[in-house]
């Protein structure tokens, strides 16, 4: 999308609140944008929106274009975080965004460190880190009627992006016969169910994996629950209660709850495990090179049923268009002069306008982040104005990458 038709698009926006585009264009920013890269270009406007102006930020990418790749930003692991600019600068990306929501505080479970970790599934270089936790386990806004926290946006082998439903499909097989695999590094599991961490989860305590239930994220840790350790196929050590700290190389560590833990207390050290897991999309058959969690706001050109038309909040989306061709990521500034933000319902209506036909929200708030590079500069910018002062570290993001 040419920078002019992008900023004829916003001047549209008056519909929202039946008023208009604040200026042409802010002073910061060109009339036709800034190309970051080849297929990839940042531009920023100022629309009105009910609770006042607003300026977004948006990177359109180009995801055809064979130099422009997508992926993952993440620490290295799972249970971790980091900034998106330190994320993109380290991993070489020359724009990006704040991902998926995640696990930000405990202060309901006395004792219990957050993970930082995110809600939904993930996968980096066509690599899977993680599934996605129980729907009411979430940190974050409700969902809208209809989504899940297995809801995904990501770009195929193909080149495509689109949404879609990532579900875990795992299996502990071990003397006695198969148990099903309820969680993949995630910082909750299903009531009964039994989880794997491995490596990729990092070094945080498993403890937050066995707290809250499937209605009630607040609810107490269970009192009920088994750890053993997997290494090269067999138990290596068991223990009642989650441990922490890496895990090796070559290593799987299970966590029970409940049912699970009963089922975990039957092995013994020496006794031969094999895990196996994938997560098994919806609606696409084309293996995933990069997915990331969040929620739909719009699908097929129509926002979701139920989208909420109240708090107006600092927010981050993407947005699809082009068959996929091409990715919109946009971000709310957070200057107190911009603070006023869009409800998920002008979120949805944005994404839209700007020619998205779905469109998918991602952490807001603090957590909202939007960089990329000057022309001819080594290392990425802030464009946004984080709510908070300065940039939250959060767990993933979405990166763009280009060879030219």
């Amino acid at each position: 999308m040419a920078g002019g038709r992008l900023l004829a698009l916003l001047t549209t926006l008056g519909a929202l609140a039946g008023t208009a585009l604040v200026g042409a264009a802010p002073a910061t920013a060109a009339a036709d944008g800034t190309q970051v890269a080849p297929g990839v270009r940042y531009e920023e406007a100022d629309i009105a929106a009910d609770a006042g102006p607003t300026r977004v930020h948006v990177l359109s990418v180009d995801v055809s274009d064979p130099r422009v790749r997508l992926d993952l930003l993440y620490p290295g692991t799972v249970a971790a975080r980091g900034t998106v600019s330190s994320m993109a600068d380290a991993s070489g990306a020359v724009a990006g965004v704040n991902g998926d929501f995640f696990n930000i505080t405990e202060a309901q479970h006395p004792g219990v460190e957050a993970t930082g970790a995110s809600a939904g599934p993930a996968i980096a270089s066509g690599r899977t880190l993680k599934a996605s936790v129980p729907d009411a386990q979430r940190f974050g806004p409700a969902l809208p009627p209809g989504a899940s926290a297995r809801d995904v946006l990501g770009v195929g082998v193909d080149r495509r992006a689109r949404l879609d439903r990532l579900t875990l499909a795992g299996t502990v097989r071990t003397a006695e016969g198969a148990l099903p695999l309820g969680g993949l590094n995630q910082y909750a599991l299903p009531e009964g169910s039994v989880g794997a961490f491995t490596p990729r989860w990092g070094s945080a305590s498993r403890v937050r994996a066995t707290c809250g239930t499937d209605t009630d994220r607040g609810a107490p840790c269970s009192a009920d629950t088994h750890e053993v350790t997997v290494r090269q196929g067999r138990v290596v050590s068991t223990a009642d209660t989650p441990g922490s700290g890496p895990i090796e190389p070559g290593t799987t560590v299970l966590v029970g709850r409940e049912a699970g833990a009963r089922e975990l207390r039957k092995l013994s050290p020496g006794e031969p495990v094999r895990v196996g897991h994938r997560l098994v999309p919806t609606r696409s058959a084309v293996p995933y090179r990069f997915a990331i969690g969040g929620y739909p706001v719009l699908t097929d050109g129509r926002p979701l049923p139920g989208l909420s038309h109240g708090a107006s909040a600092v927010r981050t989306a993407a947005g699809i268009s082009d068959g996929g061709r091409r990715l919109l990521l946009v971000a709310v500034d957070g200057a107190p002069e911009y603070r006023t933000g869009l409800t998920v319902a002008e979120l949805a209506d944005v994404m839209r306008r700007l020619g998205s036909v779905d469109a998918f929200s991602l952490d807001g708030g603090g957590s909202s982040a939007l960089v990329s590079r000057e022309p001819g500069a080594p290392y990425v910018t802030v464009r946004n104005h984080p709510s908070g002062g300065a940039e939250r570290p959060v767990p993933n993001g979405i990166g763009v990458y280009s060879t030219s």
